[in-house]
């Protein structure tokens, strides 16, 4: 697929949906470098410190501490540097007004984290094809 990693940067405060996401990569078919980073704070402190072109995509939690990911958002799409940064919303939370406002604040797409592992990778699987292809428009 691509030749080159594909730069993956996980915002998520529970430690054993990192796992999960981590072992979901592992067992794709495409080559990637995970990050994670634990809380906003920390996420906003990374990508302000780490060049743009380092990044390929987000993978982001809304309920988070210290800054939560509407907050996170709100910041990326307002910092000249990170504004076209592609942002997935990872969350268990699934109401629609909080999915209509994700994205009218730019975010490309939200994903409710499934329960079941194989449903999990198949979702990351495609989401990661659409960021390849460079099909991150919101649906």
């Amino acid at each position: 697929m691509s030749l080159k990693p594909l730069n993956i940067l996980l915002a998520d405060d529970d430690m054993d949906d990192c796992i999960f996401f981590r072992e979901a990569l592992d067992e794709l078919l495409l080559t990637t470098h995970l990050t994670t980073v634990h809380d906003g704070e920390q996420l906003m402190i990374y990508l302000n410190e780490t060049s743009r072109e380092l990044i390929d995509v987000l993978f982001l939690d809304i309920n988070m501490p210290r800054k939560n990911g509407f907050e996170v958002l709100e910041e990326i799409k307002q910092n000249e540097k990170l504004k076209d940064l592609p942002v997935i919303i990872f969350s268990t939370s699934y109401e629609q007004e909080v999915v209509n406002s994700l994205y009218e604040n730019g975010a490309h797409y939200f994903i409710r984290k499934p329960s079941e592992f194989a449903q999990f990778k198949k979702i990351i699987y495609h989401t990661l094809l659409l960021i390849v292809q460079g099909s991150i428009s919101q649906p």
